[in-house]
This record gives structure tokens, C-alpha cells and sequence, in this order.
């Protein structure tokens, strides 16, 4: 691989900080698009760099001026898609604790059993997760981040809310599902005779047909937390369409 000439530039006049910056490779062909990262700039340190452009956002910081090879955006970063794709697929998880004296909620169903989710909202490991999944497709923050369980509006607050949002996020992207494929981790209860009516609701909280989504229950073989009745998991990924 070729390597361009390096020059050095000093960063001692930045005190120790954590600066979050977009890198734009804009003279690399294999880089031609934006990377988010964080980088801690120590003082009286020296960055061996091909070369960088002199934006007004970063000229006080940078003692060197050459052709541009990629910059600094030091702007904030969008929290809409950046691109507008085809389509976008995302992946969410959740893991809840099992305690006695809880309901046990999943997919804004309550399912009968001797214990339930210990959370800051209702616990509903499946809505949580499905909310993970559309918000990582969009490219947006999760869950915990959009809905802290340091707010105490959230305490108790039924997982339908968090749906809603992410819904209507969602079609603000200009997107709409493709489909849905969830996974539910949990020794106890069987959740067969509750499938039907899980898929039902979510189909529901979502907007779509039934078709659109689809559910599965595993055990996990009577190992760790989940499968001696201790926790209840999920897995889900989404597919997202441009209207």
C-alpha cells in the first residue's frame, strides 16, 4: 500500500479534552464518506499526518497547511440518517433480571408467571429490544439514552410509549418497515400459547400487517441466569424500506 509523505503539526495549545469530530477522508477514494469518533487531544503532542486542510474551525489548532487530505468537522453530529438509503436493516438486544412480585409483560402482553421484570418502565424486554432495533437502523442513540431511567416520567411507564416514538422516528426518516424477525430467551414460561397474541399486539404498536413480523421463543438449555428462570432475553432485527 502507498504511503503519503507525512508532516507534523502540534496540538499543545488544546488542554486535555475529550472532542467528539467528525474525520472526512475527502482525497482518499476508499475513505470518501464520514466518520464519527472521539478522540482525546493531550497537550504537547504531535499527530504524524499526511496532510490537513486549514478550516476555520480547526486553523487556530493546526500548524500545518498543505493539500487537503481529509479535515476535522468539529459540528455536531446529525441526529437524522445521513444518507438516504434503500433501505436500512438494524439489530437490538435486551436482558431483563426475573424477580418475584413483578408482571411479567412481553410484547405489551401480561403472561402469567410466579415472576416478572425488574426495570425502571414496565420491563417488556421484547418492546424494549424492538426499539433498539428501528433507533440502530436509523443510526440514532439507544433506548437508555433517549428514554433514561434517571427521568422519573419513565418509571413504570408502559414500553407502547417507547414504540410510538420510534414508529414515528421512524417515518420522520422517510422509512417504513420492511419486516421484523424477534427472538425471545427464557426457560420459563412456555410463551406457545401466547405467541399468536404477542405478534398480534406488536403487528399493532407498529402499524403493519402481521405477515410483516415474526416471533420466536427459545429456552437457553437450563445455563447461567436465563435458563435457571433468573432473566428473560431478547434478540431482534429489523428491516427498514424507503417510502
Amino acid at each position: 500500500m502507498a504511503m503519503a509523505t507525512a508532516s507534523a503539526f502540534s496540538l499543545s495549545s488544546i488542554p486535555s479534552t475529550r472532542t467528539p469530530c467528525t474525520i472526512k477522508a475527502l482525497s482518499l477514494p476508499s475513505f470518501s464518506r464520514s466518520f464519527p469518533c472521539t478522540y482525546t487531544f493531550p497537550p504537547n503532542s504531535h499527530l504524524r499526518l499526511s496532510s490537513l486542510s486549514n478550516r476555520s474551525t480547526t486553523s487556530s489548532i493546526i500548524s500545518a497547511a498543505a493539500t487537503t487530505a481529509f479535515e476535522a468537522d468539529l459540528s455536531p453530529v446529525s441526529s437524522t440518517p445521513s444518507k438516504t438509503l434503500p433501505f436500512r436493516v438494524g439489530h437490538g438486544f435486551d436482558l431483563h433480571r426475573l424477580e418475584p412480585g413483578y408482571p411479567l409483560i412481553i410484547g405489551g402482553i401480561n403472561i402469567p408467571h410466579e415472576r416478572g421484570c425488574e426495570a425502571h418502565s414496565d420491563g417488556d424486554v421484547l418492546l424494549h429490544c424492538v426499539v433498539d432495533a428501528i433507533l440502530g437502523a436509523l443510526g440514532l442513540p439507544d433506548i437508555g439514552q433517549i428514554f433514561p431511567d434517571t427521568d422519573p416520567k419513565w418509571k413504570g411507564c408502559p414500553s407502547s410509549v417507547f414504540i410510538q416514538e420510534a414508529v414515528k422516528l421512524m417515518h420522520e426518516a422517510g422509512y417504513e418497515l420492511g419486516n421484523l424477525d424477534a427472538t425471545l430467551i427464557l426457560q420459563r414460561p412456555k410463551l406457545s400459547p401466547h405467541k399468536e397474541v404477542i405478534k398480534a399486539n406488536l403487528s399493532a404498536l407498529l402499524g403493519v400487517d402481521p405477515s410483516f413480523v415474526n416471533l420466536k421463543a427459545k429456552t437457553h438449555e437450563k445455563v447461567d441466569s436465563l435458563g435457571e428462570n433468573r432473566s428473560i432475553a431478547a434478540h431482534t432485527v429489523v428491516l427498514l424500506l424507503r417510502k
